[in-house]
């Protein structure tokens, strides 16, 4: 999984950093560490902003439970009934599908 540092993501949004730490404290979105920085997985950016229906599904998954990394696994783990991983379809036309899923993972 590649990461964008979040002064690169901040750039790519137009955005301050502090923008970007807001949106992490807000559960817009997760940040991991790679070799000391601080950043963000290429695949929950668009070119200006935060793929669509990423925040509320990380919102349904923490609701039901679920701690960063086990959000970060699920997220990125194929699903052959979607098919492809839940941010594939997240990124594509299926948000409504994962979303879902991810509320019905809380039951």
């Amino acid at each position: 999984m590649e990461v964008v540092p979040l002064p690169d993501v901040a750039e790519r949004f137009g955005q301050p950093v502090t923008r970007v730490h807001q949106m992490i404290r807000d559960g817009h979105l997760i940040a991991l560490r790679r070799e000391g920085v601080l950043g963000v997985p290429t695949a929950f950016l668009t070119d200006t902003a935060v793929v669509k229906g990423l925040p509320g599904t990380i919102t349904l998954l923490r609701d039901a439970g679920y701690q960063e990394d086990e959000i970060l696994r699920w997220l990125f783990t194929a699903d052959d009934t979607l098919p492809g991983t839940p941010i594939d379809n997240l990124r594509g036309d299926r948000g409504r599908e994962v979303k879902r899923r991810a509320q019905a993972m809380g039951f």
